[in-house]
Formats: structure tokens, C-alpha cells, sequence
């Protein structure tokens, strides 16, 4: 792994940006820390291939992005078989209070609601405040969609706020 300057910077301008995005994806804190590990260890091997370093945020996240979808598609493969209750007792749960800003918990937990499809492009264009075609090149994914997805997504995100707000305000007060 490099220790150069030029790689510590890179990590300290895009680590928050990146685990954000990888716990957005993955609700658990130690498996975000690892996809946002594991794709600075993409780039400290393949970084050097990128041709114009002005895209190097877009390319990191594309990575994070296909490696939480690669992990995915393992676990998936692997859980076809059933965890004993004794198995499941043993794993640490950890807290999803890793978030520090109240807003973006409320939108997290919201997310979790949201059909998987419009999860990613929402995160990356309140969160990380991309643009609609940088979305779809982290994705991978036509331009159209990124658009159809976040709009509905958007929809979606409102209608839960709107219930969410309702039952606030339709519970009794506290005595």
C-alpha cells in the first residue's frame, strides 16, 4: 500500500464521503468501514489506471459501488442456508448512532423503507450531492433512470415524511 502524501490526501478528502455512501448501502457500521477500506485498497492497486485524475471521486464511488454489490451477490449465495438461533445470538448488532447529523438518520431510516433500487441514487444525490450523470456513472446506469429513480424515490421519501409527520403530530402528549 502507498504511503505517499498523495494518497493519505485522498483518502482524508473522500473517507467521510465514501463510508457515508457504504453505510447507506449496508446499515452496519463495521461493514461500511470495510467497503470503504477495501476501495482504497482497489484504488492503492489500479488507481495509477485512471487517465484523467479529475474523476477520480466518480471512480471511487463506482468501486465502493460494485464491490457492495459483488459482496451482495456473495452473501447471497452463502445465506441460502439458515443461521442457528445460537449463531445469530452471537452477532454483534451494532448501533446504526454513527450518523452525527439528525437529518440524515431521519433520512437513513426513511431509506430503509424505499424499494433497494432508489436507495443508491437518493444517497448520492442528497448526501454526497452528485450530480445526475455523475449518479449514473457511479451506477452504471443510463442517465433516464438515475432520473426516474430519484424522482420516485423523491416521491416516495415525501410520502414517508408526511406519515412520519402526521403520526407526530396525532400522538397524544406526554403527562
Amino acid at each position: 500500500m502507498p504511503s505517499d502524501p498523495e494518497f493519505e490526501k485522498l483518502v482524508d478528502l473522500y473517507y467521510r464521503d465514501l463510508y457515508r455512501f457504504a453505510f447507506s448501502l449496508t446499515r452496519r457500521e463495521a461493514d461500511a468501514a470495510d467497503l470503504t477500506q477495501q476501495t482504497f485498497y482497489i484504488w492503492a492497486r489500479k488507481g495509477h489506471q485512471l487517465r484523467v485524475l479529475a474523476n477520480v471521486k466518480g471512480w471511487l464511488f463506482t468501486t465502493l459501488h460494485r464491490e457492495f454489490l459483488q459482496t451482495r451477490r456473495r452473501q447471497e449465495r452463502i445465506s441460502d442456508q439458515p443461521f442457528s438461533q445460537e449463531i445469530m445470538d452471537e452477532i454483534a448488532v451494532v448501533p446504526a448512532d454513527v450518523i452525527s447529523k439528525i437529518d440524515i438518520r431521519t433520512m437513513l431510516d426513511l431509506l430503509e423503507e424505499i424499494d433497494q433500487s432508489y436507495q443508491a441514487p437518493l444517497v448520492l444525490y442528497y448526501i454526497e450531492d452528485l450530480s445526475y450523470k455523475e449518479i449514473a456513472e457511479v451506477l452504471e446506469i443510463p442517465l433516464g433512470t438515475v432520473q426516474s429513480r430519484i424522482a420516485r424515490g423523491k416521491m416516495r421519501l415525501h410520502q414517508l415524511l408526511t406519515d412520519e409527520t402526521r403520526s407526530i403530530t396525532t400522538e397524544p402528549p406526554n403527562e
